[in-house]
């Protein structure tokens, strides 16, 4: 357990931290997005960022109404698993100097980030279901649906012609 942290004593508690770490996720994840936006050469690729920068604007808000469904303040707690994410993925830009290397990288840091959504709103999901908290589950799983979604196309985007473009 962290310094500043409560202990996580019961599930309620550990859906609450995890609510809390997903919730600090999804604002860096909204000021990093802008950047690979900027970065993306293909522009399919930076249609599918601002797509889900949008998205991400909206789970942000979808989380507050989580927060609010169970009559628990807005709170962050820092997600160092995101913060590490994010950081390589802005040191391998820093490193990248061709424009079609530079889509792939960008792609797979962004996945990097949608699995470890995918697999935090998923344990969210049935914990919200666990505890009988149904209105938060369902918010939470259509985030699920969304962050699913954009991994798909994310493959999908790499498949028809960025990585093949970046082996050239």
């Amino acid at each position: 357990m962290g310094l500043f942290t409560t202990p996580i004593k019961t599930l309620d508690d550990l859906f609450t931290h995890m609510l809390q770490d997903i919730y600090y996720a999804e604002q860096q994840i909204a000021k990093a997005l802008p950047k690979m936006i900027d970065k993306a050469g293909a522009p399919a690729l930076k249609q599918a960022f601002e797509k889900h920068l949008h998205e991400t604007e909206a789970q942000v808000t979808r989380l507050e109404a989580v927060f609010g469904s169970l009559g628990k303040p807005v709170k962050g707690v820092t997600c160092a698993a995101i913060d590490g994410i994010i950081s390589e993925t802005k040191e391998i830009m820093g490193d990248v100097g061709d424009p079609e290397v530079m889509d792939a990288a960008l792609i797979a840091g962004a996945q990097a980030v949608e699995h470890y959504e995918i697999t935090r709103y998923g344990t969210l999901a049935a914990f919200a279901k666990q505890l009988g908290h149904a209105e938060a589950a369902g918010l939470l799983e259509k985030t699920l649906t969304e962050e699913s979604a954009t991994d798909a196309a994310l493959t999908k985007l790499a498949g028809a012609g960025v990585n093949r473009k970046a082996a050239a």
